[in-house]
């Protein structure tokens, strides 16, 4: 439903149209039902609803009650293996030989310490396979049963649900603000813009797309539907869209399969390839990198049926080898292997993006005397680079003053590498001097704010949403790098799958790591306790959906918490029916009570490629613990992956990205304070209009407010 969709990514509630009456008792069981998941309604909503007349009034609350429960993780049943988590875990390997004495009983009788030593020295006992061992041996209505409901405590958490507009109105504005974002989207936000895509294809467009995976996306519903194409301006925009519409990859990191196209889908894709070739003949450059790709989709163009688009023929030209057309990046590594990197420098002018993304190179390649030569190109071309571009590279000239313990490469979708920091550090005048530059061309295009700024503290530690690539769908999800603070004295990790068509068995796991980054401990479904901390117990058949929790005193002894989901079996994050990884924070009070929507901080998808997921790390430093976003995956085996088996490459990645310093937020704000007044939020309501700036905005902002919360906060980054 549209209406589901608006509020679980925007946390407004669309105006039902529905007849108007006595709500009033909806209206209260919907407040009641809210406050058990952590929600609580706005009184706007609350009066909405109690003006709505019965019927609408509960499809109303049905449909805002089922969206919220759903973003928290709590539409489904997390049953713990053992019944009295996090007491009465048994020793692991008492629970194992207990499992196995099961297994050799003979005649109802006790299994002897040799027939327990025969069984095992056989070779022939496979653990996982002993009775009772990784399936539940209770229901959910048994462990609910078996636990005292959960005290509520003041830290619980309590987000605010908002009135919105009408469903069609909300629509158009969530559609305008991901189709006309600067920053790429990750999957979760592709989907969203590919239903809202289909919604509003009638209705009113961006201005502008700036993100060309967005453009894919839209113009994959309007290739289909029959609609005209919009901003389609390179060769690689077509080839993009072909993969879209063949449920492939538009980020064309991986080869597409082609579908066989309709003769009027044929006629649009070779038109707009012909335009745009005919308007700029250069742009068959960008045709040799992706060659393989374009001969497989002429295959399904037949563009040599079309005479009359002889420009789009070109392509498959270009493709087939049959014609040459240097590029860009071609002539710039010509130049740059003869030794001539200012002219290799000159020649990137021609592609802003290109040329900063290829800055620190040249610098480095660059001789003394063509260094400010270099330097003088780079600041020429600030100003046609996109802000994106702008913030990555005043990031990346941040960390450049000495090398990395660790370097860490990330890919789009989230696999990450690491090795050796072997690039010789940046000069220090010349990092102040590209940062120098880089500040004062971010802050010119910041917008010059209507009112005052209003930020909440808690927000100047997020890093800047660049790309939606460095983060997963879900509930208070932050980008990478990101931090958040941490109270309470317990957390408690849960991970839940499902598997679609074959047995799944997912193993969530605690890695502990001391201050050098080595290993202090581990606990997963091999080892059930160290240092306080508890696993419920392993689950090996995800039929029905399963779940695994693991507590984690704030008292460990460790200074990194590290949780990771192994795949020790089955299917990949991007094969089961549904998969989800969260933490909650709670009071010694709360310790026994299972899973409850009140104390989960955070929820996200698992749908990365790899076989180990490492959502977070959990840092203790002088003032108490931080969660720190990490959104990576490791590729692992195809099978039987363990904690113990990637300690390594788990804390070289949590090295790399803890100790690397990231923009964040507060860079942004200090960047306003030339523009505008800026007041850090104490909880107190001002009396005037603001810009408020945070996680999520409070109730009873004066009229004429605007708010940037964290659904919003990529709307800041300047274009």
């Amino acid at each position: 439903m549209l209406e589901k969709l608006i509020i679980q990514k925007t946390l407004r509630v669309p105006v039902s149209t529905g007849a108007a009456g006595d709500g009033t008792p909806v209206a209260r069981q919907l407040d009641t039902a809210l406050l058990d998941v952590g929600f609580s309604a706005s009184r706007a909503l609350l009066e909405h609803v109690g003006a709505l007349a019965p019927g609408p009034a509960m499809d109303l609350a049905v449909t805002v009650v089922t969206a919220v429960r759903e973003l928290v993780g709590d539409h489904v049943q997390h049953n713990a293996y053992f019944i009295g988590f996090p007491d009465d875990v048994p020793d692991t390997v008492e629970f194992w030989t207990d499992r196995l004495r099961a297994a050799v009983l003979t005649g109802g009788g006790t299994a002897t310490e040799a027939q327990l030593r025969e069984a095992v020295t056989s070779g022939g006992v496979n653990l996982l396979d002993l009775p009772g061992y990784g399936t539940y041996q209770h229901t959910y209505a048994e462990l609910l049963a078996a636990h005292d409901a959960l005290v509520a405590a003041a830290g619980d958490r309590v987000t605010l649900l908002r009135l919105g507009d009408t469903a069609e109105v909300e629509a158009t504005r969530l559609y305008l603000a991901l189709a006309g974002s600067v920053t790429p989207h990750g999957e979760a936000d592709l989907a969203i813009l590919g239903e809202l895509a289909v919604a509003c294809v009638d209705g009113p467009q961006p201005a502008e797309i700036p993100v060309r995976e967005n453009r894919a996306v839209l113009n994959g519903i309007r290739l289909v539907l029959g609609r005209p194409l919009v901003a389609v301006d390179t060769t690689t925009d077509v080839l993009r869209l072909a993969c879209q519409v063949s449920d492939g990859d538009p980020s064309l990191r991986t080869p597409t399969r082609f579908r066989a196209f309709r003769r009027p889908e044929r006629r649009m894709l070779l038109a707009a390839l012909d335009q745009v070739v005919s308007a700029s003949p250069a742009k068959l450059g960008d045709v040799a990198r992706y060659a393989e790709r374009w001969k497989r989709l002429g295959e399904r163009l037949h563009p040599h049926e079309y005479a009359q688009w002889p420009h789009a023929q070109q392509v498959f030209a270009v493709a087939r080898g049959e014609r040459r057309v240097p590029n860009l990046a071609g002539r710039a590594e010509a130049a740059i292997r003869s030794g001539a990197v200012a002219p290799a420098a000159s020649v990137l002018s021609a592609a802003p993006g290109l040329l900063l993304r290829s800055a620190d190179r040249l610098l480095r390649l660059a001789s003394a005397a063509e260094r400010t030569t270099v330097v003088d190109v780079v600041a020429g071309a600030l100003g046609s680079a996109s802000g994106r571009v702008l913030l990555s590279l005043r990031e990346h000239v941040d960390n450049r003053l000495t090398p990395a313990s660790v370097r860490m490469y990330a890919s789009r979708s989230r696999n990450s590498w690491v090795g050796p920091d072997e690039r010789p550090p940046l000069p220090a005048d010349l990092v102040a001097e590209l940062s120098a530059l880089l500040d004062a061309e971010i802050a010119a295009r910041l917008p010059e704010p209507e009112r005052p700024l209003l930020v909440d503290p808690e927000v100047l530690d997020v890093a800047l949403p660049l790309t939606g690539k460095a983060a997963e769908g879900g509930f208070a999800v932050l980008p990478r790098g990101s931090r958040a603070s941490v109270s309470g004295e317990l957390l408690r990790f849960f991970t839940y799958w499902r598997q679609s068509s074959r047995r799944t068995d997912y193993d969530l796991s605690v890695l502990l790591l001391d201050d050098g980054f080595h290993s202090a401990g581990q606990v997963s479904w091999t080892n059930y306790r160290h240092d306080g901390v508890v696993h419920s117990g392993d689950i090996t058949d995800a039929k029905n959906g399963a779940t695994e929790f693991i507590d984690v005193p704030l008292t460990v002894s460790g200074r990194y918490v590290v949780p990771q989901v192994n795949i020790y079996a089955g299917e990949s994050f991007d094969e089961v029916a549904e998969s989800m990884f969260g933490y909650q924070t709670r009071t010694r009070d709360q310790r026994g009570a299972p899973f409850d929507a009140r104390t989960v901080r955070a929820r996200s998808h698992l749908r990365g490629q790899g076989r180990v997921a490492l959502p977070m790390v959990f840092a203790r430093n002088a003032h108490g613990w931080q969660a720190v976003w990490l959104h990576l995956y490791l590729r692992g085996m195809p099978s039987f992956n363990r904690v113990e088996g990637n300690t390594f490459t788990t804390a070289d990645r949590v090295r790399a990205l803890v100790e690397r310093r990231y923009l964040t937020m507060a860079y942004l704000v200090d960047r306003w304070r030339t523009k505008a007044k800026v007041t850090m939020w104490d909880g107190r309501l001002p009396d005037e209009p603001v810009t408020f700036v945070g996680i999520e905005a409070p109730e009873g902002l004066p009229a004429g407010s605007e708010t940037y919360t964290l659904d919003r906060l990529s709307e800041l980054i300047p274009g």
